[in-house]
């Protein structure tokens, strides 16, 4: 496997303007803080606010896209709770009174890493056997919160790829029904018209996300027809629990994140397939933590199937457990499918397995020895030892594979799918 100069790191320059909570349950209350806080600013004079607010722009506005129009969207967002009085607010006010209630997040300060990469919905003007690619990164920031981020680039047929330019500011995409943030089911996001999808960030919204989106793994998915899904699985993570849930999405511009029902939807690292096997979707996961199944379902978020024993760990630098690195991909030979492999001082390594195409049960082959691994400074991050990725891309008849360098970086590598295939046994 050839190893790609490219290296994306974790970046604290990468803010977002995010709603700030303060004391939201002590709006109405003698003393309350919020509403304290709103009282305060409501006694300064004009030219008070004119001089604060003055500052405010110029820290802030500079750094983010449509700044004053998100102070005055935050000023409305709190605006229902206010006294009537604070309704006769000037301009200026409101846009001071929405500031305060907003925060910096800088999402990606802690680590950029995990990524999974698929087929851009746009192909158009691509020539030579190029594909523009989407690819999600989990993206780690104050409170080692997770999120999904994303970039664009195009890859080459000769393992070379480019990534399209970020701007300097980043936006959150925005809930379609903000009443829904305690919901228990699905919520649809959406991003800005005006924001290109490189510079796009999804944070936790619900109760079960709020203290992570973890390892996205994204497919392309052909319902037949002609008809694609981008399907992503994705680990909620609450704090004290976890959920496996879906990102369900045809354009990147909307996006649906709704919980995977069933016994099998309570356990981490779920891979779909690209197609339905045998009239029935089909996913790859480590339900016991240790081994790796192959489940089968009806429908796409109910997974009730406790799964058929898969893989188990064969060789040493898997011996702790094994687990899938993304959804499997179509060869002419079989379903390949990235694995990681846990072994001695908690080392992960990447493998790879090659299915049956009409009955992925049946493992054709797997590698004996890790096809990737950290050496030297790639040793050292967040978590030491680490590669892992959440999916590869096929282009042509090489791959791309996008991985986490010790949970804290992102690099790059590329293979022949022949070599790959060689070193089955």
């Amino acid at each position: 496997m050839q190893i790609l100069d490219e290296r994306l790191h974790a970046d604290p320059s990468r803010v977002v303007l995010r709603p700030f909570h303060l004391g939201w349950s002590a709006w109405n209350a003698p003393g309350g803080r919020a509403l304290k806080l709103v009282e305060d600013i409501s006694a300064l004079s004009d030219a008070e606010v004119e001089a604060e607010y003055a500052r405010v722009r110029r820290d802030f506005v500079a750094r983010h896209w449509q700044t004053e129009k998100m102070f005055e969207e935050r000023f409305a967002d709190v605006q229902e709770t206010l006294p009537a009085q604070c309704c006769d607010f000037s301009l200026t006010r409101r846009r001071l009174v929405g500031a305060f209630f907003c925060h910096e997040y800088s999402y990606a300060a802690a680590a950029l890493m995990n990524p999974s990469i698929v087929p851009h919905p746009d192909q158009s003007g691509m020539a030579n056997g190029a594909c523009r690619f989407v690819m999600t990164l989990r993206a780690v920031g104050e409170g080692h919160i997770s999120s999904i981020a994303f970039r664009e680039g195009i890859a080459e047929a000769d393992g070379n790829f480019t990534l399209w330019p970020q701007s300097t500011f980043a936006t959150s995409v925005e809930l379609d029904d903000a009443t829904l943030t305690d919901s228990d089911a699905g919520v649809t996001v959406h991003r800005h018209f005006d924001s290109s999808l490189s510079n796009t960030v999804i944070f936790p919204i619900t109760e079960q996300q709020r203290n992570g989106l973890e390892d996205l793994r994204m497919v392309r998915f052909d319902h037949g027809d002609g008809e694609f899904e981008w399907i992503g699985t994705y680990t909620a993570y609450s704090g004290s629990t976890i959920r496996s849930e879906l990102l369900r999405t045809c354009d990147f511009r909307r996006f649906l994140l709704e919980p995977i029902s069933g016994r099998a939807g309570r356990n981490k690292g779920m891979a779909l397939f690209p197609e339905k096997i045998g009239g029935r979707y089909a996913m790859v996961s480590r339900q016991d933590g240790k081994n790796l199944f192959l489940l089968t379902s009806d429908r796409l978020d109910r997974w009730d199937d406790e799964g058929t024993l898969l893989m188990e760990p064969q060789f040493p630098w898997e011996f702790v457990q094994i687990g899938n690195c993304g959804s499997p991909i179509r060869t002419d030979e079989g379903w390949l499918l990235f694995t990681h492999g846990v072994g001695a001082m908690r080392k992960y390594c990447l493998g790879a397995a090659l299915l049956d195409l009409d009955d992925p049960s049946k493992v054709i082959g797997r590698t004996r020895e890790p096809v990737l691994s950290a050496v030297d400074a790639d040793r050292s991050g967040y978590v030491p030892n680490v590669v892992y990725t959440c999916g590869v891309l096929k282009v042509g008849e090489r791959l791309l594979v996008p991985y986490g360098i010790s949970d804290s970086a992102v690099g790059f590598a590329t293979v022949e799918i022949d070599e790959l295939l060689r070193l089955m046994r």
